[in-house]
């Protein structure tokens, strides 16, 4: 059985599982193919698994008959390809499209739904029953996403003690999340001859006085019992000009903001406002994700647990993820995934064998451990 089995057997399963999801493409909006792929590895290892609609998969390993429920989240979708699919392995890793944010985590969710399913008898000791939950478009606006349609479709996953959101986190617990707002920053002038600039209003200067003023603006710390996350804002693209001798009248500026737990929604688009406001400048929101609020350990048995027996570092989520969505839905939920976060969207994207043996082993021991 593969509890019983050496870290290599388990690494090149997992890798073999990794590579076999890298090759179906999957970029976000094209998620179909892996879906039913999903679903037919699931089922054809006795998992009972079914089709959840809209590109979603929920898997339900035996377990238990009662106890807490511990719901894997994973996202099937990747940003777009760089020349980085088909796949490829080495000594140490495993190389291609998705491998670290999060074809690597979905590897592990599979072999984890099959292996419960392998040995009933061992699954209903678990100190835990498990779902799985995959989901598509992930990578695209919030607006977008297949997780907040699936959770008011699916009103049981809202019995989950905890989620367990497996983004990259290089097998660390990355706690909360930030807030993502989007908007457009116009600045209006008037044109005129690109001979005779002092007879028109730029607003490309306009624009460039608009984006020193806002990147002087001082970072906003947050402290959640040690976790600190930062609040920030920048200028992340520009556009206006119509022809190399007009003085434009009008450039947009696409401006990022991302704001810590505890901030409202509103609350953010107020103040990104006040930092983006003066004359002849207006501000639209394009889109405003929020923010997640920090499980405390102490606070969730079984996150206290895995804390435990991982000897877990904790760390804040300096970015936002789906565990925003479940949040929202009522639902503690922290990120934990094999994948380094810094090898996320990257041409030579990675995730090392070991590091998915690593959570393969962490989630088998909260499951299983002493």
């Amino acid at each position: 059985m593969l509890h019983g089995s050496s870290d290599a057997e388990l690494g090149e399963r997992l890798a073999a599982r990794l590579l076999e999801l890298i090759d179906i493409p999957s970029e976000s909006r094209d998620e179909a193919a892996l879906a039913a792929h999903v679903l037919a590895v699931l089922q054809e290892g006795d998992v009972p698994a079914r089709d959840a609609q809209d590109t979603c998969v929920i898997g339900e390993p035996p377990g238990p008959a009662d106890g807490p429920l511990l719901l894997l989240g994973g996202h099937l979708d990747t940003v777009p390809a760089q020349d980085n699919r088909p796949g490829r392995r080495d000594a140490t890793a495993v190389h291609g499209l998705g491998a670290s944010d999060m074809l690597g985590a979905l590897a592990v969710m599979i072999e984890l739904g099959r292996d419960l399913a392998a040995d009933p008898a061992r699954a209903a000791a678990a100190r835990a029953r498990v779902r799985l939950l995959f989901f598509g478009r992930e990578e695209l606006p919030v607006s977008e996403s297949a997780l907040t349609p699936l959770l008011e479709r699916e009103p049981g996953l809202a019995e989950a003690d905890l989620v367990l959101m497996m983004e990259p986190t290089d097998n660390q617990i990355h706690a909360g999340c930030l807030g993502n707002v989007n908007a457009t920053w116009t600045f209006h002038g008037r044109s005129g001859h690109s001979a005779r600039p002092w007879q028109a209003d730029s607003a490309m200067t306009r624009a460039a006085r608009g984006i020193v003023r806002l990147d002087a603006v001082d970072p906003i710390r947050h402290d959640f019992g040690g976790l600190v996350f930062t609040e920030v804002a920048s200028v992340v693209r520009i556009a206006g000009g119509i022809a190399d001798n007009v003085i434009p009248d009008r450039v947009d500026a696409h401006v990022n903001m991302r704001y810590a737990p505890g901030r409202s929604a509103a609350d953010a688009d107020a103040l990104l406002r006040s930092w983006c406001s003066g004359e002849d400048e207006t501000l639209e929101i394009l889109s405003n994700a929020p923010s997640a609020p920090v499980v405390a350990v102490d606070a969730n048995p079984l996150l206290e647990r895995l804390v435990a027996v991982g000897g877990l570092e904790i760390h804040p989520k300096q970015a936002w993820t789906p565990v925003a969505e479940f949040a929202l839905h009522g639902l503690d939920a922290v990120n934990f995934g094999p994948g380094d976060p810094s090898y996320a969207h990257r041409r030579d994207e990675l995730v090392t064998v070991a590091a998915l043996v690593r959570c393969y082993r962490t989630l088998d021991a909260l499951l299983f451990g002493p």
